[in-house]
């Protein structure tokens, strides 16, 4: 029973619409910013999964802010899943910060040993 809750509740975008209006949770709000929110906005995958998190209850306020709305920008504009979003949003990150799409330091001192 206590493994269908998360897929039960990743899922339910596709049948929560079925339920019946419940009059006193009208108006109701949750919190602006929590891992449910994420989830709910798709921000989430197989490679990224934020079911442990909320089963858990982690008190943590969800994923940074900013990120989520560049993501979703990118979702958006290039009609792209989330996960190749969030590549191409760590990959404009990288570049911001002088590191390679490989995730070395473009700085030609940079010495690596192996």
């Amino acid at each position: 029973m206590l493994t269908c809750i998360p897929v039960l509740f990743i899922t339910r975008a596709q049948w929560i619409h079925r339920l019946p209006a419940i009059p006193y949770l009208q108006g109701y709000d949750s919190v602006p910013t929590s891992f449910r929110d994420d989830v709910e906005a798709g921000l989430h995958s197989s490679a990224f999964d934020l079911s442990s998190n909320i089963v858990e209850g982690d008190s943590r306020s969800g994923l940074d802010e900013r990120g989520k709305r560049e993501v979703q920008r990118i979702m958006k504009r290039k009609n792209v899943g989330f996960d190749e979003a969030r590549r191409l949003y760590m990959q404009q990150q990288f570049g911001k910060h002088g590191i390679s799409s490989d995730g070395l330091p473009k700085d030609p001192k940079f010495v690596s040993f192996s």
